[in-house]
């Protein structure tokens, strides 16, 4: 089982790729909480070079509150990390697979919930 949901964006720049990421994302209810360089990170940390990286936290409000309804520590899983990533062919963003991460969790109803997460960002991937 894959456990992300990816795209390459040939040609494209990582400011572009990461503005047309947020905006699918929030077309399709998330927003982004947290950010993390990890290129200028890494080179503040440990002085190594890499090709742009970043980690987005998206969260949509509405299925977060279902899924901490039903099992009160998934926020320990939380919210679904999609990356933005330099290729020499462009820029790929991968999404978490929200069933693949909750896959642990012997709860039906919250992988039902996943499944749902799952969908709306594959859409928000493809969108971008």
């Amino acid at each position: 089982m894959s456990y992300t949901i990816d795209r390459l964006i040939p040609g494209a720049s990582m400011a572009d790729a990461d503005a047309r990421t947020r905006a699918a994302l929030q077309s399709k209810g998330f927003g982004v909480l947290t950010e993390i360089d990890v290129q200028a990170t890494m080179k503040k940390k440990i002085d190594k070079d890499m090709a742009g990286y970043r980690i987005l936290g998206a969260c949509n409000p509405g299925m977060a509150w279902q899924a901490i309804g039903m099992e009160a520590r998934v926020g320990a899983m939380l919210p679904c990390n999609v990356i933005l990533r330099e290729t020499p062919d462009g820029v790929e963003v991968s999404a978490i697979d929200p069933v693949a991460s909750m896959a642990a969790i012997d709860n039906a109803d919250l992988i039902a919930v996943a499944g749902q997460v799952r969908a709306m960002l594959a859409e928000a991937v493809a969108a971008i």
